[in-house]
């Protein structure tokens, strides 16, 4: 069984790329990198075919992720179809997603701190205008709720 997870943000530029580059390593890390497809867009195209904001990919690699061959891309309606479970970072995404769905996607679409064991937090805050320590905090959250996404993941593969 193969699952395909879709991270969807604003601009694709911070939030979900540092949640494809933290899941892609966990899921490497738990062997589950023939069972698991994992990618990231954003809800707006603002910076299509740009690479991570450099705040981003600093703060990352100062953790072991890298970014650098990240591209932002905007969700398509395809994606709907195609990815198996969709993330969005915060409520703003949701709603965006939502609109985008027939009734059928709709529950494919969650948040991704959802996942989260450490943090109430129902959203990731975007760091984009924000000082650097926000990053790290994204970095926090991120790995928090990619390690129950992970733990959820195998569970449902390991019944199938």
């Amino acid at each position: 069984m193969n699952y395909r997870v879709l991270l969807v943000c604003m601009g694709n530029i911070c939030r979900s790329p540092t949640a494809e580059g933290v899941l892609r390593l966990f899921i490497k890390n738990n062997a589950l990198g023939d069972k698991v497809e994992v990618d990231s867009a954003g809800t707006h195209g603002y910076h299509v075919g740009e690479a991570p904001d450099g705040r981003t990919q600093r703060a990352a690699a100062l953790r072991g992720y890298n970014l650098s061959q990240l591209r932002a891309r905007k969700v398509a309606r395809q994606d709907l179809d195609y990815f198996d479970l969709i993330l969005a970072m915060d409520k703003t995404n949701l709603d965006n997603l939502q609109r985008m769905a027939t009734p059928d996607q709709q529950k494919k679409l969650k948040l991704f701190m959802e996942y989260s064991r450490n943090y109430d937090d129902d959203e990731v805050p975007d760091p984009y205008y924000g000082l650097g320590h926000g990053f790290d905090l994204v970095l926090d959250m991120v790995e928090d709720a990619s390690q129950g996404l992970i733990d959820e993941m195998k569970a449902k593969l390991h019944r199938s």
